[in-house]
């Protein structure tokens, strides 16, 4: 009797342990979800990313945020002048949603102009649909864009003094994860491969349930 007392004393111990250890570990990851899929660390947190918006998309409509990410997307910043970068990069992160697909999980590719002036809704619809997976292009104003690169702590520079009609633009290279409801949990790096943006999107989608 006191053998079986014991142990189910130490059973109770071990369950407490365990509950604790589960606590701990609940808190140190400060109960996020996705942590088990990060691999970007930045100042501020991912949650520091990110912004409401009205924009216009390659068809003349007025979308919001919440119209525009109602599904996991990889949001990219760029423009259609680009000679070579933002080529790249977008077919990159289509290639990436491609293979998302293939494995059965529903993600999409949104394009994003930094140069609102050249890129028009026609101008944008014709770059974006050279990407498979229906990608989402948008422009706005000057104010619409400079406010939404903001939100994601986007630099861009119009390199448009001497020419205002065949000018470059500088900018930044990150393409973002962004979860439905406009919570970003993620940025990817010029050098992450379709797979491996893949993997790694397709991570926080399974986390997501």
């Amino acid at each position: 009797m006191a053998d079986r007392k014991l142990l189910l004393i130490g059973s109770v111990a071990a369950v407490a342990v365990l509950a604790a250890g589960g606590i701990f570990l609940a808190q140190s990851q400060g109960g996020d979800a996705f942590a088990q899929c990060r691999q970007s660390t930045v100042a501020g947190g991912m949650d520091s990313f990110g912004t409401e918006f009205t924009l216009t998309n390659q068809y003349g409509e007025r979308v919001t945020d919440q119209q525009v990410f109602d599904k996991p997307s990889i949001l990219y910043f760029g423009y259609t002048f680009c000679p070579d970068v933002c080529p790249l990069d977008s077919a990159r992160n289509a290639e990436a949603a491609a293979i998302l697909a293939d494995r059965g999980l529903d993600a999409q590719t949104v394009f994003v102009t930094v140069d609102p002036a050249r890129d028009t809704p026609d101008v944008v619809k014709d770059f974006v649909s050279v990407f498979p997976g229906d990608m989402i292009g948008l422009t706005g104003s000057d104010e619409e864009i400079a406010a939404i690169n903001k939100g994601w702590r986007n630099y861009y520079k119009l390199n448009n003094e001497e020419d205002d009609e065949y000018y470059l633009v500088d900018h930044m290279t990150n393409s973002y994860l962004v979860m439905p409801g406009n919570q970003t949990v993620e940025f990817f790096s010029r050098d992450v491969s379709p797979e491996q943006m893949a993997d790694r999107v397709g991570c926080f989608i399974d986390a997501a349930g």
